[in-house]
């Protein structure tokens, strides 16, 4: 069985994310969703506006049927996924810099696939919270 992994805040959950997932599965079995700390992200963007807890996040993805298991995370990086059992990563085809190098050449080192996979054009969580402000 193949394990799918894939990152995100997860907060103003919207369509776009669901086609990830839905994205995810056509690669895997299983799909285990990580869903960013509130205290890492308030921490590091303290003007970021959370909306849900951690935990509410957790429990709305925790909630999907085509999701199999959900996790915390504070930030993308080796560390982080030296703790996690998975197979492939599915990554944003935004997902570029010298983070996303590091983890992809820790994933080709250890045997763990990367996909990139496209976003859903017209729709992100930045644009439903400059809408909301309005």
């Amino acid at each position: 069985m193949a394990k799918i992994l894939t990152f995100g805040v997860y907060d103003y959950f919207h369509l776009g994310h669901l086609r990830l997932f839905e994205q995810c599965k056509k690669h895997a079995d299983y799909l285990i969703v990580a869903v960013q700390n509130e205290d890492y992200i308030k921490a590091f963007k303290p003007e970021a506006n959370v909306l849900y807890s951690t935990e509410e996040r957790v429990e709305m993805i925790s909630a999907l049927r085509i999701v199999d298991k959900v996790i915390v995370y504070n930030t993308v990086c080796v560390a982080e996924l030296e703790k996690i059992d998975f197979d492939i990563l599915a990554l944003g085809e935004d997902h570029v810099g010298k983070r996303f190098d590091e983890i992809t050449a820790w994933c080709s080192e250890h045997g763990k696939q990367v996909v990139r996979l496209k976003r859903t054009p017209g729709i992100a969580s930045s644009q439903i919270k400059k809408e909301l402000k309005g």
